[in-house]
């Protein structure tokens, strides 16, 4: 009696878990990767416990023990940190490295689904060093502890521990997305630096916020982690085939084909300038509803955080200062010329440099970077408004006298180019079937520069004039001189 073929493992977790298991297995028997884990898991530590110490006794010496009480948290996420980058290589290496070992076709061959086989090599990269980033932040608080005594309260530690897994599991998405995309390891290192720069760029941020000891915003950051993992995640599944990974030959870049398939998406079917308009404001503007709607509660979120900060941080605003503000904003206009051509071009180029700027950040973090970078501005106004009020001042007065003139142009660009970028981030998230990460890409990007040109151009050219010459007068107008 012949045997049933076997068939998939039944459940998503179970067949991911096999090719987890093989993986894991075959990287506890290379000493290339377990040398490094077990080198920045338990000397690493003991450099860091000394660094501590030897900080620490040298802030006693100044009387300043809250750089002290700063300093362990922030060696903890760097103790937790470096063993985790080790996650990045080996995801690099989880697809194109296979390629490469010409042990590709095989494991494609496994009736596994796609599904199992992305998840399994994900989780593979993922548990070593997050288990050795475990490890090693143990062993720092079991040297801190014999050393000066100092124990890491539960709630800093909970949550050191889950920033070290949020940034492991985005570090991991986004390695084997790369990975599963490229056919060597030296293509899919190239691509590393899109992850490492933002992670690295992140710490950075992260330990700034722990210096200040905010670590009510590291929740913040955690839950952003999260939901980009998660992104990525959900890219990576979509993206990865079997059969395209194994007719997939080599990485060769067509400008032609990029030049061409931009050209074809930016002019969206029309010949001339007149039927472009008329494709952007039928066609385009409907596709961003739902990325401006996010954008504006974005903008709205901004303006609240920014009226509660007032109190927190208050200006010294007195009546006299109130009173002579219209007059010096028109003194200082005059004076640095802004109140010219040459003044319209400078805030313009400006304007214009923030959003590039926002677009830029933008590609790189699904659009976030960009809300982020467009909603300072409107917290700024709402920090002012809150300020006025708190001084006993009319806030909506000055914020028409010396916002509203331009800003009824500067928002809504804001939020344009805001929806774009969002749309243009999101683009790999959900493709159309039949469609390549890379023509998807070019589509939103044409998108983008359709509603930049278009529309976000000329809102900011008029928004430039109002700033020059109508905002100073009608401030001066609205609030005595």
């Amino acid at each position: 009696m012949q045997a049933a073929p076997l068939g998939p493992p039944r459940g998503l977790l179970p067949g991911a878990w096999i090719i987890a298991h093989r993986e894991i297995r075959d990287q506890l028997r290379d000493w290339r990767i377990l040398v490094p884990i077990i080198a920045l898991t338990l000397f690493f530590p003991g450099l860091m416990n000394f660094t501590a110490r030897q900080a620490m006794d040298f802030v006693a010496e100044y009387d300043a023990p809250i750089i002290a009480e700063r300093l362990g948290p922030f060696l903890l996420m760097v103790i937790g940190f470096f063993p985790i980058s080790i996650s990045l290589v080996i995801a690099l290496e989880s697809f194109a490295g296979e390629r490469e070992r010409l042990s590709l076709e095989p494991l494609l061959a496994t009736p596994l689904s796609d599904s199992q086989l992305y998840l399994g090599k994900m989780i593979a990269s993922l548990l070593p060093p997050l288990g050795a980033a475990y490890l090693g932040i143990g062993v720092y608080l079991f040297g801190l502890w014999r050393s000066i005594g100092w124990t890491a309260p539960a709630p800093l530690l909970a949550q050191i521990l889950i920033l070290t897994t949020a940034q492991a599991v985005v570090m991991v998405s986004g390695a084997v997305v790369i990975s599963s995309q490229t056919t060597s390891v030296r293509a899919a290192n190239l691509l590393a630096s899109f992850i490492i720069v933002p992670v690295s760029q992140l710490i950075i941020g992260e330990s700034l916020i722990m210096f200040w000891g905010r670590y009510t915003v590291l929740w913040f950051i955690v839950v952003a982690l999260l939901l980009v993992a998660a992104v990525l995640t959900r890219v990576g599944l979509h993206l990865f085939n079997r059969q395209e990974l194994l007719a997939r030959e080599i990485d060769v870049l067509d400008l032609r084909w990029l030049a061409r398939t931009l050209w074809r998406a930016f002019r969206d079917g029309a010949r001339t300038p007149r039927e472009g308009y008329a494709g952007v404001i039928r066609r385009t503007l409907p596709a961003l509803k739902p990325t401006a709607a996010l954008m504006a509660l974005a903008l709205t979120a901004a303006v609240i955080v920014g009226v509660r900060l007032a109190p927190e941080y208050p200006l010294p605003l007195d009546g006299e200062l109130l009173e002579s503000m219209p007059q010096t904003l028109v003194a200082q206009f005059e004076h640095f010329g802004l109140m010219s051509v040459g003044g319209w071009w400078w805030i313009l180029r400006t304007n214009l440099s923030a959003v590039a700027l926002a677009t830029v950040l933008g590609m790189f973090s699904f659009g976030v970077a960009a809300v982020i970078l467009l909603m300072a501005p409107v917290a700024i106004v709402g920090y002012l408004a809150g300020s006025l009020a708190l001084a006993g001042q009319n806030a909506p007065l000055y914020i028409l006298g010396l916002v509203v003139p331009h800003g009824t142009l500067e928002v809504p660009a804001a939020l344009l180019a805001g929806a774009a970028v969002l749309r243009l981030g999101l683009a790999g998230v959900s493709l159309p079937r039949g469609t390549s990460l890379g023509e998807a890409w070019l589509t939103s990007l044409a998108e983008w520069a359709r509603v930049f040109v278009g529309l976000v151009v000329p809102l900011l050219f008029a928004a430039a004039l109002l700033e020059v010459f109508v905002t100073p007068r009608v401030a001066v107008l609205l609030l005595g001189g």
